[in-house]
């Protein structure tokens, strides 16, 4: 078992260097960010699924040479597919089986194998209610600038991460969504009205910027 400090300022970045040739034998792609590892490819055939176990089983050979215990209760299989009949994933590192899946939380958002955003959504709308509650709490008597920067700063950022991806089409999300904002603006303008972009504006502004990333 090999670790580093929790906490510690080196730590990080010792960990990174750690696992800085984790990727080495594996020829489907890796994605890593800080201790969180994807491996994946698509699939069309049978070789498709040997080449995916093989790399799963270069990673079990790096993690046992680097002394790295991964938690399969912490991993996940996953199919996404738009085919209404899905084959049974028997990927498996060392002698354990990894256990399948119709979603992952990754990077902060809820991805399901069918790609479909609701559960995303609906995760969003409650964290973000949290959040106002919070600040509604905290700031309930402070001036209406100190109320519109703890909204701006701690609950529009829930509302809008990853938009770019989960953009609703669907008017009960959208109203959902639109319902915390103006709870939020009745909360610092008393009214009701501000002179806020609506979600649906940074939603699309979000588009603007993903597009042009990739372009770029």
């Amino acid at each position: 078992m090999s670790g580093v400090p929790q906490g510690s300022v080196l730590g990080p970045l010792l960990f990174l260097a750690y696992v800085n040739d984790i990727w080495r034998d594996i020829e489907s792609k890796i994605r890593l960010l800080a201790d969180d590892c994807i491996i994946y490819r698509k699939i069309l055939n049978i070789k498709d699924i040997e080449k995916l176990q093989t790399d799963m089983d270069s990673f079990g050979d790096w993690a046992e040479r680097n002394e790295m215990k991964i938690n399969l209760n912490k991993s996940k299989a996953l199919s996404f597919t738009r085919a209404q009949v899905k084959d049974l994933l028997n990927y498996s590192l060392g002698d354990q089986k990894i256990p399948e899946a119709s979603w992952c939380k990754y990077l902060g958002m809820i991805i399901r194998s069918d790609l479909r955003w609701a559960d995303q959504i609906n995760y969003t709308v409650q964290k973000a209610w949290r959040a106002l509650h919070f600040i509604m709490h905290i700031v309930k008597k402070g001036n209406k600038n100190t109320k519109s920067l703890a909204y701006t700063s701690l609950v529009r950022p829930i509302l809008e991460y990853g938009a770019a991806c989960w953009d609703p089409y669907r008017e009960c999300q959208i109203s959902a969504l639109d319902h915390v904002q103006n709870k939020a603006a009745k909360f610092v303008h008393h009214s009701g009205g501000s002179d806020w972009k609506s979600l649906a504006q940074h939603r699309k502004i979000a588009h603007v910027c993903a597009v042009q990333s990739i372009y770029r």
